[in-house]
């Protein structure tokens, strides 16, 4: 018998392939859809199956009337209407009622974190898509279906226990990371509605010591200007494009010095500030510290008597967003930049008090980026984990 390329030590015994169905006790939730109330038992669904939280509640006495058998502690629920197949294990000892999308997984004698994840294999989900009616709306796995499925592993009590508890740590320090993530994103959010100055006023809430002037209104065309110069990419000039660009984040997903493709675009070398004109809504915009030409629907701001990286976060601000949006074309529509160039924006006096706003969003994004960094690095160890740790 195969057995997994990594093992804890002391390890040596054979895996073996054994029926899901006979590792676990297989329920339904209920199908109808309940009667909801603001408190009571809480009540799950596919779309709760990351969290296994919910805001929906059912009455005490339709969860007596309805479930005989329920989720408790250490037991899995899993997707099986819409989306199959992702799994989580019952922390909480509080009752849970659940929805037919989910079906219940109750362990005879097996770990429950190694199980959950040995059922995150490629050869059990390969099982879990043969069985899956993916011809059917939403798609589905009927629920004798799943006891069917082929999954191989230890029979060791403690060597589960091992490969459970590495796997729930993996997990606990990728939700640590994301959960630091959003706090960050959170608290930029906050920080740009409260650091600019809104509805009008002279000064924002929050501001650094040692300023005190009033900020002035300027058009934005007075503080950043259009750059039309145009070039094709080269190995100096890499081209860069929307889809090289994360949404919201302005950071790459890719090392664009790679591409070969040659393409023609407006030219930059790092002292200018890109911002997606098309569907300003998705947030598209990068802070580059480097040269190339923008491809397709970016404004290079080139900024006049004004710090880049404030400018940088001005056009992140709400105000920038609001008059970006008032964009012309329905299907595909696109900021109109002589209604941005024109409109009048707040802005510091001081070009200090400038630089010091744009330290401080710097600082923040940088925080986001650590934490995303991380997040992706422990999800591709979880992954590679995954396909060598069992079969």
């Amino acid at each position: 018998m195969e057995n997994p390329k990594i093992r804890f030590k002391g390890f040596t015994k054979d895996w073996e392939q054994r029926k899901l169905g006979e590792l676990v006790g297989i329920y339904d939730g209920v199908h109808q859809t309940p009667d909801y109330q603001d408190s009571g038992i809480m009540f799950l669904s596919v779309e709760n199956i990351a969290t296994l939280k919910s805001e929906k509640y059912i009455s005490e006495a339709a969860f007596e009337r309805d479930y005989k058998v329920y989720p408790e502690k250490g037991d899995i629920l899993m997707t099986r209407i819409g989306d199959v197949g992702t799994t989580n294990v019952v922390e909480t000892a509080e009752k849970v009622a659940f929805y037919v999308s989910l079906a219940l997984l109750k362990p005879n004698g097996i770990d429950s974190y190694f199980l959950s994840n040995a059922m995150k294999t490629n050869p059990f989900l390969k099982g879990l898509r043969e069985r899956t009616l993916v011809t059917a709306i939403p798609q589905k796995i009927n629920k004798d279906e799943i006891g069917k499925i082929d999954i191989f592993i230890t029979n060791n009590d403690e060597e589960q226990k091992k490969i459970g508890a590495y796997f729930h740590n993996l997990d606990n320090l990728i939700t640590l990371h994301q959960r630091k993530c959003e706090q960050t994103k959170n608290l930029k959010k906050y920080m740009l509605q409260k650091m600019f100055p809104q509805n009008g006023a002279k000064v924002p809430e929050i501001r650094f010591d040692g300023f005190t002037y009033d900020w002035e209104q300027r058009k934005f065309s007075d503080i950043a200007s259009r750059e039309s110069v145009s070039r094709e990419s080269s190995y100096d000039l890499p081209s860069l494009e929307y889809e090289d660009v994360i949404a919201e984040e302005g950071r790459l997903n890719k090392d664009i010095s790679l591409k070969e493709n040659i393409k023609k675009g407006i030219v930059f070398d790092g002292s200018q500030v890109l911002y997606g004109k098309l569907r300003p809504y998705l947030h598209n915009w990068l802070n580059p510290d480097f040269s190339g030409v923008a491809v397709g629907d970016w404004w290079v701001l080139k900024p006049n008597n004004a710090d880049k990286s404030f400018i940088y976060r001005l056009i992140q601000t709400q105000r920038f967003d609001d008059i970006a949006n008032q964009s012309a074309g329905s299907k595909m529509p696109r900021a109109d930049w002589n209604l941005v160039s024109n409109t009048e924006f707040a802005v510091p006096v001081s070009q200090e008090e400038q630089e010091k706003i744009g330290e401080y969003f710097s600082s923040l994004d940088h925080l986001i980026t650590l934490h995303q960094r991380k997040c992706d690095e422990l999800k591709k160890m979880k992954k590679y984990m995954l396909q060598n740790m069992f079969i």
